[in-house]
């Protein structure tokens, strides 16, 4: 795996890839996680800006968040997705106020982000604008590492706190995002085991002093929950979406459908995002009608599709005008409960499982509800934890890894070992019959236990293994004396004689000593088989 600069315009991101057979340790480094907020996909100004430094080991050592002034008469764009209005604006401080504290935390660490290639580039158009040059900083792409590491539906930052069981995810805050790619990437390190695959090299920032107080806004809780909110997690990776643009807009339109429904002001701004970036109708469209055909499958991946969830599938397919994806689609249920799984712990193996639920034809909880078919737990797990007792009051099936990988289908069942089998190479015989190549352990019960005599059977295929190997060595003795005699000048004729009796006794005793072998090689079955 080779390293690679991001095209950022100012160069600003050297990715240092984190891999499961990365050779160097992320352990000792310190990371600083950065999320940005925007006006819009491309081109966009920044409006917020977190940074979170933070150990290897989850510890965080400091953070910083400011709202982020873009200048008199910058529109605010999507207010809907991150919630700023331009008042907020009016009365924060400009890019290069806050440039300072927040390479106060860059400084001596590796940055990292969840989507690096995006928020590089933001960055390095404001660090343009403010005129402001930097050396080229080590980034790990928290995506990509996730995509190494573990499979998983898709990998927005809502999917994958999800299915590391990280809380205090707000979609609107810059800092809230940044918290949990901190912890994320903590995790990959950590808990899974990642390291870098080249050495990252930290260059000296300059200091810059702070031009303003920072502006920090309330994070208010999340709007999404509800079926439509877990759908949107177990749609998969849209794979003709090549261009990093699309796959934004994509993430973007699945937040948007996430809080359970999608409003006209939210639809028509989402056109004149995908306008401004510069995807044409025909992508667009694409793009709304496999999202809706994808949404469509999930609600029928576990054999129920209720009035409820039929009435959220239509609502978004008409605002997405991709209503004939739904054709043909009834409300239906056969009787068949549906698996909802919550998992507990904090191990490798509590994520994967987690990951597993969501890739497959199962809802993943994100708490305990009377809903909840089974509590899965790793031995991170304490005995004692309330909610194990609690699931059971439920009626909901406590298990763990183990047993649950069974119990949901995601592992075969340990069987009862059959008895154990010999494997030795095939023979042919000269014949061409082929040979038995698979030995049974315990003796025929058809035969009696070896006892070291040997049967009438058995000595006398000896015998004639033992003439048959003595007619072969006088073949080859009279075929010896024949070549030195005709060196010797013996006549043609005499030398021709005695080499075809040599052959003749060599050829005959092949045959014979065969016949041995094969002799020894047969039993008596009383069946005659």
């Amino acid at each position: 795996m080779k390293e690679k600069v991001w095209a950022c315009m100012s160069g600003l991101i050297e990715l240092v890839a984190l891999h499961s057979r990365g050779r160097f340790p992320a352990l000792p480094v310190e990371f600083t996680a950065l999320e940005v907020k925007t006006t819009g996909l491309r081109p966009g100004r920044v409006i917020e800006l977190a940074a979170v430094r933070f150990r290897a080991d989850g510890q965080v050592v400091a953070e910083f968040s400011s709202v982020i002034n873009p200048g008199p008469g910058v529109s605010p764009g999507w207010e809907w997705a991150h919630g700023l209005t331009r008042g907020e604006l009016d009365r924060a401080p400009a890019f290069g106020s806050i440039l300072g504290p927040v390479l106060d935390l860059c400084r001596g660490s590796v940055v990292v982000a969840h989507e690096l290639p995006s928020v590089g580039e933001f960055l390095s158009t404001e660090l343009a604008r403010a005129g402001v040059q930097l050396p080229t900083l080590p980034g790990v792409s928290a995506k990509d590492s996730l995509k190494a590491a573990i499979r998983l539906p898709n990998y927005r930052l809502d999917t994958v706190a999800h299915a590391f069981g990280v809380e205090g995810l707000v979609a609107r805050s810059a800092l809230s995002s940044a918290r949990v790619t901190a912890r994320v990437v903590s995790l990959l390190v950590g808990v899974h085991g990642l390291a870098f695959v080249n050495p990252p090299r930290i260059p000296a920032l300059p200091r810059y002093a702070a031009g303003g107080s920072p502006v920090v806004r309330a994070m208010l809780p999340a709007s999404g929950g509800g079926w439509m909110a877990e759908a949107v997690e177990r749609v998969p990776t849209d794979p003709a979406l090549s261009g990093a643009i699309d796959q934004a807009y994509l993430d973007l339109l699945a937040a948007a459908v996430g809080d359970q429904h999608i409003s006209p002001d939210e639809t028509w701004s989402l056109a004149a995002l995908a306008m401004e970036a510069g995807l044409s109708d025909e992508v667009v469209r694409s793009i709304h009608t496999n999202f809706v055909s994808a949404l469509r499958a999930v609600a029928e991946s576990d054999g129920v599709v209720t009035d409820a969830e039929m009435r959220e599938l239509s609502q978004v397919a008409k605002a997405l005008q991709a209503e004939n994806v739904l054709v043909g689609l009834r409300p239906a249920k056969d009787g068949h409960e549906t698996v909802r799984v919550l998992v507990l712990g904090t191990s490798a193996q509590a994520d994967e499982m987690r990951a597993r639920v969501l890739d497959g034809n199962m809802r993943l909880a994100k708490k305990l509800t009377a809903s909840v078919t089974h509590l899965v737990h790793d031995a991170t797990v304490p005995p004692d934890e309330p909610r194990l007792k609690r699931a059971t009051e439920l009626g909901a099936d406590v298990l763990d890894l183990k047993a649950a990988a069974v119990a949901l289908g995601l592992a075969e069942a340990v069987k009862t070992p059959a008895p154990a089998t010999v494997v030795v190479p095939p023979v042919v015989s000269q014949s061409g019959q082929r040979r038995s190549n698979v030995m049974p352990s315990q003796p025929n019960p058809t035969f009696p236990p070896h006892s070291g005599q040997q049967t009438p059977l058995r000595a006398q295929s000896t015998g004639v293994l033992v003439l048959g190997r003595l007619m072969m060595a006088l073949g080859l003795l009279v075929m010896f004396i024949v070549v030195v005699a005709m060196f010797g000048g013996t006549p043609l004729g005499a030398g021709i004689f005695g080499a075809v009796i040599g052959l003749a006794f060599l050829l005959g005793g092949w045959l014979v000593a065969e016949e041995g072998q094969g002799s020894r090689g047969r039993k008596p079955i009383a069946n005659g088989s």
